[in-house]
C-alpha cells in the first residue's frame, strides 16, 4: 500500500520534563542538541527516537494532555495528491506543501500529516531457540533471553489508540480520507486500522471526549516485555497498568505502564501481519475477547483513564 507506517507523534502534556524523562526510562533516546543549556535551562519540547524509526516522539506543553499530531508515512507526492483528493470529498480543510498533507480529525481533534518518508529497514531479530515437547531446540546452555542485561529499546512505533467523539466520523476520516484499511471492529465501538501491514497502527473508539489513550512500542519478543516493564517498575511500581497478557484483537503479548501526564504506553512484540488484503477477513468482536485472549483481567482505569472526568471539565471550561 502507498501508505506505509507511523512516522511520529506529538504529545502535548502538562509537564514536560517529567514526562520526557518516563519516555527515556522507557527506552527511548532523547535527541542530544535538545538537552538543557544556559539560553533554554528547560526546553519547550523533547525529541525522543526509536532503534528503527528515528525521531518518533515529540513532547511538548499542552494544558491536558493529549495526541497534538499523528504522523504516516507515504511512499511519493502522487499519494499526498490521492490522501489530498480524498479529504476534498469529505469537505475536510486541507494543507498542502510539497512533501506533506495536513487535515485534522474534528472526532478526535487530532492534526494527521501524511508525509513523505523512508520505509523502515529493521534488521530481523534472530528466533530464539525453545525448547517445547519433543523438540529440544536447547541443549546444555540457559536460555539466552535470562541472560540479557542491555537496556531494553523500543524498534519502532506501532500504533496509537484515540478516544473520538465522533468514532464513525473518525473511521471515516481515516479510511476514506487518509487510506487507511480496516483490520477488525469492535462491535459499535471501535476500529483497528492498518496503514502498514501491521495488524493496527491505530485504534479509534468512541468516547466522551477526545483523548490520547496509549502509544505502541515494538520490542524484539516477550523477554523484552517483560524485561522492559520489570525497570520500569523497578524505578516506580506506580507506574503499572496492565499486563503480561496476549490479545486477541492482533494477537500481540503486551504490558501497559502510565507516563506521569495519565497517558498509557504499550511494549508490544508479535503482532500480526497482512500483506495480502485478500486473505484477511476482517472480524467484529464483544466483550472480553475485544481485549484479550489470556493474562489478568484489564483494570477499570484501563478501560476509563482516572482522569477522565477533569479531562472533559478542563476541555468544556471557558477559555481565559
Amino acid at each position: 500500500m502507498p501508505l506505509h507506517r507511523l512516522t511520529h507523534v506529538v504529545i502535548g502534556v502538562p509537564n514536560v520534563e517529567q514526562t520526557a524523562a518516563y519516555y527515556t526510562d522507557f527506552g527511548l533516546t532523547p535527541r542530544q542538541d535538545h538537552r538543557p543549556t544556559p539560553q533554554e535551562p528547560q526546553p519547550s519540547q523533547h525529541i525522543l527516537s526509536t532503534v528503527d524509526g528515528g525521531d518518533q516522539m515529540r513532547i511538548v506543553h499542552s494544558a491536558r494532555r493529549r495526541l497534538i499530531e499523528l504522523g504516516v508515512g507515504a511512499d511519493n507526492p502522487d499519494d499526498l495528491d490521492r490522501v489530498a483528493a480524498a479529504l476534498a470529498k469529505l469537505d475536510i480543510p486541507v494543507h498542502r506543501t510539497a512533501d506533506s498533507v495536513a487535515a485534522a480529525d474534528p472526532g478526535t481533534e487530532v492534526l494527521v500529516r501524511v508525509e513523505l518518508a523512508p520505509r523502515y529497514e529493521q534488521v530481523p531479530t534472530p528466533p530464539p531457540a525453545y525448547n517445547t515437547p519433543g523438540i529440544d531446540a536447547r541443549l546444555h546452555e540457559r536460555a539466552p533471553a535470562i541472560l540479557r542485561d542491555s537496556p531494553v529499546r523500543p524498534r519502532k512505533l506501532g500504533h496509537v489508540l484515540l478516544g473520538s467523539t465522533d468514532q464513525e466520523g473518525s473511521q471515516r476520516f481515516f479510511q476514506q480520507g487518509i487510506g487507511f484499511k480496516v483490520s477488525d471492529l469492535v462491535a459499535g465501538q471501535a476500529a483497528f486500522m492498518r496503514c502498514s501491514t501491521d495488524h493496527h497502527n491505530l485504534l479509534v473508539q468512541q468516547a466522551p471526549i477526545s483523548f490520547l489513550h496509549h502509544t505502541s512500542w515494538q520490542v524484539d519478543d516477550v523477554d523484552e516485555i517483560g524485561r522492559g516493564a520489570a525497570a520500569m517498575l523497578e524505578a516506580d511500581p506506580g507506574r503499572h497498568v496492565w499486563g503480561l497478557g496476549r490479545h486477541y484483537v492482533g494477537s500481540n503479548f503486551f504490558w501497559y505502564l502510565k507516563d506521569p501526564a495519565g497517558n498509557f504506553s504499550e511494549y508490544y512484540s508479535d503482532l500480526d501481519c497482512i500483506v495480502d488484503d485478500a486473505l484477511w477477513k476482517p472480524g467484529v468482536f464483544e466483550a472480553a475477547r475485544s481485549l484479550y485472549a489470556w493474562g489478568p483481567p484489564p483494570p477499570p482505569s484501563f478501560l476509563a483513564p482516572e482522569d477522565l472526568a477533569a479531562l472533559m471539565t478542563g476541555a468544556h471550561a471557558p477559555s481565559q
